[in-house]
């Protein structure tokens, strides 16, 4: 649903957090994370996150057309934190792309990624080998990478020591879903100047970004 002239606004005025959950406080602090690292332009009213119990996948980003339906972040999985912010960062891609009502993300074609684009082409894959050919394609895209990049950036970049803990047992585990620091820091600049071109990026972070 929608309201309004769009404006910019903190995420965590467009995101709704499920208060009951035993993941609240997590996923309340990845929220403050990537809300101190940027803005959205949007008139969206505020998108729910639910929690489930699937072990098929740690995140879905759901989405109808244009609209956001939910994104939602499985308790079955030891990344709730990296997950909710992987789908908050395919909300943003989605919400960012210039005919989002027909399904299209801004990772893949917008001008405003193309140095981010550049910099996540030299990323080594993380699938182990033997991965199949659609599974490889899928993982690789634009819009996956982005949600990755985008979700380790706002960790690596929160000030938070439980979440950068957290992020750190994920490299020390040696995750799929993360990169060894020195290869993520030339993609977290690139992640910061994305926002920082499209005018979200937090007006502190400016000058080093």
């Amino acid at each position: 649903m929608r309201s309004g002239e769009p404006r910019l606004r903190r995420l965590s005025e467009l995101i709704r957090l499920p208060r009951r959950s035993p993941l609240y406080a997590e996923l309340a602090r990845a929220l403050t994370a990537a809300d101190s690292l940027h803005w959205l332009s949007s008139n969206l009213e505020p998108v729910p996150v639910r929690a489930t119990s699937t072990t098929s996948q740690a995140g879905c980003y759901r989405m109808r057309k244009g609209d956001p339906i939910d994104l939602r972040v499985s308790r079955r999985h030891d990344r709730v934190a990296l997950s909710f912010l992987h789908e908050l960062g395919h909300l943003v891609d989605h919400q960012l792309a210039e005919e989002a009502s027909d399904g299209t993300f801004a990772s893949a074609r917008h001008q405003a990624f193309a140095d981010w684009r550049g910099a996540t082409a030299a990323l080594p894959s993380r699938l182990p080998p033997g991965t199949g050919r659609s599974r490889r394609r899928y993982f690789q895209s634009a819009r996956e990478v982005w949600a990755r990049s985008y979700a380790q950036t706002v960790l690596v970049r929160s000030n938070d020591l439980w979440l950068e803990r957290q992020l750190g047992m994920l490299l020390e585990a040696d995750d799929a879903f993360v990169w060894p620091a020195m290869e993520l820091e030339p993609v977290a600049v690139e992640v910061e100047r994305v926002l920082e071109r499209l005018g979200l990026l937090r007006a502190g972070l400016v000058a080093a970004a």
